[in-house]
């Protein structure tokens, strides 16, 4: 089958699944062919069955934003036509979806109908897609794919609950290659971010106010008078600024390592103890996933899909959104022994084998299927 794929090409959850469908896809011999405005960051390799489409905007005096909708839709057509893609997987409604109705349209007066399969992964719906300026245009692009999924059960909630949906919306979660968290690192790496007494406490995100990264910080304030310990902050993002001065007010300059976006996530996760995620919603916590599948325990809030990943009291704990006394609490409960915090590990690593890519695309591959025989001819 010849897929094309449609994503935000960067660290956000949504450009690293769809990047990593992408290629499990190429490995079961699809011929994939990414189509956005930058190769994305977790495309490394190009292959014959993995393509990379750029699409250019170019610049006009006369619009005050570049119109990349437009763009992407031409495009979208040329990619069909050339390499005769079957079907199209976008991912976000907004404007993704738009574009590739816009598409359809145009290939379909050419006598070529492309199904469209949607994936909804958060912050089209809850955030952009629930704008009034954009509500219909998210309503119209839901209901005109040939199929919909939506990354959690609590997302499909609030989709339906917000739009007036007429689509069915199947539920495919976030998924993580499992393998690639089976590699271990020699222990000297472990040096480079604290001592041997030292629990390592790490988050991982980009940043934004929904991730409530003073919340993280005043957690890990908490955890550190209790017992030895560091946290490391991965990401960028306008709330960090905000963070590093938290820190110097409490003192802990010194305990808190700022490592900006970085391609060895997976290393620090590796010598991680815990992981803190108390944001204000996500619509599944896949930053939180893939530390389970490094062995890692979570304590988090229980806003959005979060619930349907990290179990209570197995991998880790969950709290209402703000609790920051009972997050902490959580966290040293967890730490404050090695017998419980291994047993939280076991637990976690255990539980996120459930999301392994290897059981999930083969879900994805059937709703290609099912789109191609019911493709909605305009």
């Amino acid at each position: 089958m010849k897929i094309g794929i449609v994503c935000y090409p960067t660290f956000g959850g949504s450009g690293v699944l769809a990047t990593e469908l992408g290629l499990e896809l190429s490995r079961k011999g699809h011929e994939v062919h990414f189509i956005t405005y930058s190769q994305p960051v977790r495309l490394e390799l190009l292959s014959s069955n993995v393509h990379f489409h750029e699409v250019n905007v170019p610049e006009y005096p006369l619009f005050h934003y570049q119109p990349y909708e437009l763009a992407l839709s031409s495009k979208l057509v040329d990619m069909v036509k050339v390499h005769k893609i079957d079907v199209l997987h976008v991912h976000y409604a907004i404007p993704h979806a738009y574009a590739a109705y816009m598409a359809k349209k145009m290939l379909h007066e050419e006598g070529i109908d492309v199904p469209i399969v949607t994936t909804l992964h958060g912050t089209d719906i809850t955030l952009v897609g629930s704008h009034p300026f954009y509500k219909t245009a998210v309503t119209f692009s839901i209901n005109k794919s040939d199929a919909v999924t939506s990354v959690s059960q609590n997302l499909k909630e609030v989709t339906q609950r917000l739009f007036d949906t007429k689509k069915e919306i199947k539920v495919v979660p976030n998924f993580i290659d499992i393998d690639k968290y089976n590699v271990t690192y020699k222990d000297c790496d472990r040096d480079l971010l604290a001592l041997p007494t030292e629990r390592v406490i790490t988050h991982v995100s980009n940043f934004r106010p929904v991730k409530r990264i003073a919340d993280v910080i005043e957690i890990f304030y908490k955890i550190q008078k209790e017992l030895p310990a560091k946290l490391m902050m991965v990401g960028e993002g306008p709330e960090r600024k905000e963070a590093e001065q938290l820190c110097e007010t409490y003192k802990i300059e010194d305990k808190v390592v700022f490592l900006g976006n970085s391609s060895e996530v997976d290393k620090i996760l590796c010598f991680s103890d815990l992981f803190l995620l108390p944001s204000q919603t996500e619509s599944f916590g896949l930053a939180a996933l893939e530390a389970m599948a490094s062995g890692v325990p979570v304590i988090s809030s229980n806003s959005g899909g979060i619930p349907e990943v990290n179990i209570e009291g197995v991998s880790g704990f969950l709290s209402p959104v703000g609790a920051i006394d009972e997050m902490a609490q959580n966290a040293i409960k967890i730490l404050k022994d090695d017998t419980t915090l291994n047993t939280f590990k076991k637990g976690a690593q255990a539980t996120s084998t459930k999301f392994d890519i290897h059981k999930i695309v083969p879900f994805y591959e059937a709703i290609y299927e099912e789109a191609l025989q019911n493709c909605i001819s305009i």
